[in-house]
């Protein structure tokens, strides 16, 4: 695979990352039970393949994600080792167990000593701010702002228990107050065919800026990775956030499994997987560096690595859009709904 330079840093990247919030295991916004060993193989393979880093979160199993990646960063020798990319700002009791919003700079100190802690690391490669707000706040707590954040980021950088900042979940006009602040590296947005929004605001930014885009969820949490099926959402375990976000969902679930028909019949002239297609489709926008591409199995993996190296020609891009333009303007089908409703979607 191509290595790609990230903003304004020395990171060279691969054109997909190994995205650890499935690994996590079971927490609210989990998706459902996760074998550790499945996990640590599922991040070996992928480095073995080629690519070079690896995005967390302490949030992603309150902890538990950063452990299983920092067993893996254990076992390999310093020169083998991937990037590490990960997060602070979402925080939790360890009564409770609930996640809260945190922006205040005592808070993001603590957590990047229990990140570096967890990963095993001296330094993160790549330190960012995972939400500029969240739907809780820790009852009585001023859940602080940003910009006071984002100093503390720039602080942390320059002690050297980070080596570059970023962002995710930040809109155009938050990334400029933040870039005015310090250099952004890189802002992590959704980004996939189903969910679009981004081509109009933040990524335009980020080419005019010189900043990188590493965009997650690209095949829309599986929705298009060609494997979803009607019956397999309605077989999602309870612990699987996916049950309750609207996209699994009528009427939307019919317009998203047709989308994800029209890059399978695309991916297969190229003996490629619809996965493969929507993630390619993501890294054809001259401002995204790279995609975070989820796996929890070896398996898994393998069915999205050629992903790195597809390429759709314009032809092949204007008819997954046409295509997906067509399923949007049908007449939603509205169908009893298999899984109870939750009009709120985590991000990365």
């Amino acid at each position: 695979m191509e290595h790609r330079p990230l903003g304004n840093s020395d990171l060279r990247i691969t054109p997909i990352g190994f995205g650890a919030w499935a690994i996590g295991g079971e927490w609210r916004f989990g998706w459902g039970p996760q074998d550790d060993g499945d996990s640590a193989r599922a991040i070996a393979h992928a480095i073995e393949l080629g690519v070079n880093w690896i995005d967390t979160a302490p949030a992603y199993g309150l902890g538990h994600s950063e452990e299983v990646v920092g067993t893996v960063l254990a076992s390999l020798p310093r020169d083998r080792r991937p990037y590490v990319f990960t997060k602070c700002s979402l925080v939790w009791d360890e009564q409770e167990r609930v996640v809260t919003h945190s922006l205040q700079p005592s808070s993001i100190r603590r957590e990047v000593e229990q990140s570096l802690r967890r990963l095993g690391v001296e330094a993160i490669d790549l330190y960012q701010i995972h939400w500029p707000r969240w739907h809780t706040i820790q009852a009585g707590v001023d859940p602080g702002r940003y910009e006071d954040a984002w100093r503390t980021l720039e602080e942390l950088r320059r002690a050297g228990k980070v080596r570059w900042i970023g962002v995710s979940n930040f809109s155009a006009e938050e990334l400029a107050v933040a870039h005015a602040i310090a250099p952004v590296t890189s802002v992590q947005p959704p980004y996939s065919l189903i969910r679009r929004d981004v081509e109009q605001t933040v990524l335009p930014w980020c080419e005019a800026h010189g900043v990188g885009a590493i965009v997650y969820s690209p095949m829309q949490s599986g929705l298009l990775s060609g494997r979803m099926t009607r019956e397999r959402v309605a077989a999602l375990p309870e612990g699987d956030w996916r049950r309750n976000n609207p996209n699994y969902q009528e009427p939307l679930l019919t317009r998203n499994l047709a989308i994800a028909a029209a890059l399978a019949d695309v991916a297969a002239r190229y003996g490629r997987s619809a996965g493969e297609a929507a993630i390619a489709w993501t890294l054809r926008h001259p401002a995204v560096t790279g995609a975070i591409v989820g796996a929890r199995t070896a398996a898994q993996v393998d069915g999205i690595i050629g992903a790195g190296t597809f390429r759709l020609s314009e032809a092949d891009v204007a008819e997954v859009e046409a295509r997906s333009q067509e399923a949007r303007a049908r007449p939603r089908r509205r169908e009893r709904q298999d899984v109870p409703g939750l009009q709120w979607t985590p991000g990365s």
